[in-house]
């Protein structure tokens, strides 16, 4: 009989402890919604969803890759809300707020695991300043975005989402269209980082049927969550790993493989990652682009996706974080604020002239 396991964890081996993670409804009661902010999210989700069902105007998510400074951040919204307001008749605007960042290997995980940039992952305070934040959008009119990575972070922050994406790392995950299913938001689906759109299209057919799978209740309760399955899901086309996918042809196939599948063709396009090269100074080539298709003709195209943040570029997190240049990204390299307004004046004129 074997006897040499004396001494040895055949548990938790490699992990070195624990720590009570705050409930979803305990967050939620130290950081309610008022109605005026409840209101935000519910008119930004119906306005979505209007343009899924073939309205006029185009879906414009925009903001910094990953959001790291809260006061950063009110700046961008605030510049933004502005805008936004200038351009309704095209755009329903809605501020990329990004709490989680997706790792190809190691670094910084995003202001939910590591809100105060030091090297140390702080979940809970993380959460309740990604609240905080979402909740300062809401209360100036301006709808939020955000990428879920994590399966358990909308129960701490959905209700403050009026759009969501699913990362090209995890569109093919089960659990990610699992969870797609039962939220009460819109759900774009990028296609691979391989720039395989195919895993993109089953997300969105999967994400559309009822499923069962492990959750959390709104106390944390570990569940079996059932959901009915969500019918405004889309796709978004993301690029690949050293090939576009924004142009006409790339566009059209796309949309061909959509009518296949007996969905909507309808879809939207980011104009970074693949589809820029990973240089930011393309995104705006990318963006008249797709501004054009729409101009042509092609109202399938939703809306589109920028990286922007209040000054060009990236940095990198430095030992000290108040070496950190204010409203520059510590992630991805973003275009700035000029740019960004410049390129969506110029959107709204174009799309102003082809109603006419």
């Amino acid at each position: 009989m074997f006897d040499g396991y004396n001494g040895h964890k055949i548990v938790d081996d490699n992990v070195i402890g624990y720590s009570p993670l705050m409930s979803p409804r305990n967050l939620k009661d130290r950081l309610p919604l008022t109605d005026r902010e409840r209101e935000t999210v519910v008119l930004g989700r119906r306005y979505i969803r209007d343009i899924l069902d073939g309205g006029g105007r185009k879906l414009l998510v925009v903001g910094p890759c990953s959001i790291s400074d809260p006061v950063a951040a009110r700046d961008y919204a605030e510049r933004l809300r502005g805008l936004a307001e200038d351009v309704h008749n095209s755009f329903v605007t809605v501020m990329r707020m990004y709490g989680e960042k997706p790792r190809t290997s190691i670094g910084w995980k995003g202001l939910i695991n590591e809100p105060y940039l030091d090297g140390q992952e702080n979940i809970n305070a993380g959460l309740r300043i990604a609240r905080e934040m979402l909740i300062t959008n809401a209360g100036m009119g301006l709808p939020s975005g955000t990428e879920f990575l994590d399966t358990f972070t909308p129960q701490y922050i959905g209700d403050l989402t009026s759009w969501a994406a699913i990362g090209a790392r995890t569109t093919e995950s089960q659990q990610h269209r699992e969870m797609a299913s039962g939220l009460s938001m819109t759900v774009g689906f990028k296609n691979g980082t391989n720039g395989n759109t195919d895993v993109a299209v089953n997300a969105v057919l999967s994400a559309r049927h009822p499923h069962h799978f492990f959750g959390l209740d709104q106390d944390g309760v570990p569940s079996i969550v059932a959901t009915r399955g969500n019918p405004y899901t889309h796709i978004v086309l993301r690029g690949g790993d050293g090939s576009t996918n924004y142009d006409r042809d790339s566009v059209q196939i796309a949309q061909h493989m959509l009518r296949r599948a007996g969905l909507s063709e309808r879809l939207m396009i980011d104009c970074s990652h693949g589809n820029s090269g990973k240089d930011y100074r393309q995104q705006p080539v990318v963006f008249e682009d797709v501004i054009r298709q729409i101009v042509d003709g092609n109202n399938g195209i939703i809306g589109m996706m920028l990286e922007s943040n209040l000054y060009e570029g990236s940095q990198k997190i430095p030992e000290d974080p108040g070496d950190l240049r204010y409203g520059v990204s510590v992630t991805d390299s973003c275009i700035g604020w000029e740019t960004t307004a410049n390129l969506i004046r110029d959107a709204h004129r174009s799309l102003s002239r082809r109603v006419r």
